[in-house]
């Protein structure tokens, strides 16, 4: 009787079964908001390290965009053990929160369940460090994000500046003008609708929410201390706000980080970019000496 083809099936399936065993898991969270009186759901990427270290994690608090959800970045890369991978490769917890469909992560002043900033900086960070053990100062907190959640990236982080070291956006809104956005009129009417519905009328039609958007925060970047990196694809229909950023940023001689690759407003183009982001955010929690090695 011929042993091998047994031998190679057992050898495989010792193989495969080691390989998944050292993947990285996904928990799911239900966190009660009292600012919004509502749960809100998140999704935590916890590295198969994790389970043996004694030292606290660092966190990249990792947002989605507009009309999406906390699983779009586990369901909607074309590679589904994206954030598997990138976790287990970097020993850091990935936390995908749900920002709301159009919420932009900013604190509504006109609609009390649209609070995402405090959401995001406060009752999330506090839920996380409660139930895994994370680094619980700036120097090991990261935060980025798509579209909607780069924006929300930039502002929280902006906003909230002793809560991350570093921030980072991919095809983010730099600039919520709509008209500054290369889209059909309708989708751009639709859009500055929903901003006056979450922060009342514009101030002025070329400077519509001047406080609320990243192109507007040019000073707060620069007193902030935080490492800066954000992408767009020059097919994007964003790309002009992200120059936009990019020249204001380089005119204030604020230090960060700008690139532009062949893309679009896509997964495609978000899943390579990712892996580009986290390396960038690892140089910087391993400089700070919190990198799990």
């Amino acid at each position: 009787m011929n042993l091998f083809p047994k031998l190679i099936f057992f050898a495989f399936l010792s193989l495969t079964t080691n390989l998944c065993s050292l993947a990285a898991k996904v928990d799911t969270l239900d966190i009660a908001s009292t600012a919004m009186q509502k749960n809100i759901r998140a999704a935590v990427i916890i590295p198969d390290s994790y389970k043996k270290a004694k030292k606290p994690f660092p966190v990249l608090y990792l947002l989605h965009g507009g009309t999406g959800s906390y699983r779009d970045w586990l369901s909607k890369t074309p590679d589904k053990q994206l954030l598997h991978r990138l976790a287990d490769q970097y020993n850091i917890l990935i936390v995908t929160p749900d920002g709301g469909p159009t919420s932009y992560y900013f604190d509504s002043p006109l609609d009390k369940t649209s609070q995402y900033e405090t959401f995001i900086s406060k009752e999330l960070i506090e839920k996380i460090e409660a139930t895994y053990k994370t680094i619980k100062e700036r120097n090991g907190r990261v935060i980025a994000g798509l579209s909607m959640g780069g924006h929300g990236a930039m502002y929280i982080s902006t906003r909230h500046p002793e809560l991350y070291c570093a921030a980072g956006s991919m095809s983010g809104v730099m600039n919520i003008n709509t008209a500054t956005w290369k889209v059909p009129a309708d989708f751009a009417k639709l859009r500055a609708e929903n901003f006056a519905k979450l922060l009342g009328p514009p101030q002025d039609a070329t400077n519509p929410y001047p406080e609320y958007t990243a192109v507007g925060r040019v000073n707060e970047f620069k007193t902030s201390g935080l490492k800066l990196i954000f992408d767009c694809g020059v097919d994007d229909f964003l790309i002009d706000t992200n120059r936009d950023l990019h020249q204001k940023l380089v005119a204030s001689q604020v230090p960060h980080d700008y690139i532009e690759r062949p893309g679009a407003h896509t997964w495609e183009y978000w899943e390579n970019a990712l892996p580009y982001q986290v390396l960038f955010f690892h140089k910087i929690l391993k400089a700070n000496g919190v990198a799990i090695q």
